[in-house]
């Protein structure tokens, strides 16, 4: 339990430098633009049918998605690169619930997977190769495939 807590902490503080302000899951998207301003990134926007993904791409190497809804909402977040984004930004209001459930005993050190009923983590990676996703399943689309969140 305190290996998992320490390592989550050691890897926000090392990833500080290159962790950007982002849009919180569950957020507005229109705040996509400020994250990338934030970051210096390069913003590619994908709109698909029922969905639109937000990519920013620092210049550090960390690629960033933010998955929008038609009305706005962001229902998903992930990422990759050589450090983890800061959580608390990310997971906005699911964070404490995500905090809690990490405290919580695993056993796997490479990867963290906590589901709860309102949202749902996954992270895995090593020194600066870092990717994982997030995102809120009351708020995913209808029809919705996980396997579009990379």
């Amino acid at each position: 339990m305190k290996l998992i807590r320490t390592l989550i902490c050691s890897l926000a503080i090392t990833a500080g430098p290159c962790a950007p302000v982002l849009a919180a899951l569950g957020g507005d998207a229109a705040s996509v633009e400020a994250d990338r301003a934030s970051i210096q990134g390069v913003l590619r926007v994908t709109p698909t049918v029922s969905f639109t993904v937000h990519e920013i791409e620092a210049p550090g190497g960390m690629v960033i998605h933010e998955y929008a809804s038609p009305d706005g909402k962001v229902f998903a977040v992930s990422w990759r690169g050589p450090g983890v984004p800061d959580l608390q930004q990310m997971l906005g209001s699911y964070y404490g619930e995500f905090a809690q459930a990490a405290a919580a005993p695993h056993y796997n050190h490479h990867h963290l997977s906590i589901r709860t009923p309102n949202v749902v983590v996954e992270s895995s990676g090593h020194t600066r190769a870092f990717f994982g996703r997030a995102w809120a399943p009351a708020l995913l689309p209808q029809d919705f495939s996980l396997s579009a969140i990379r």
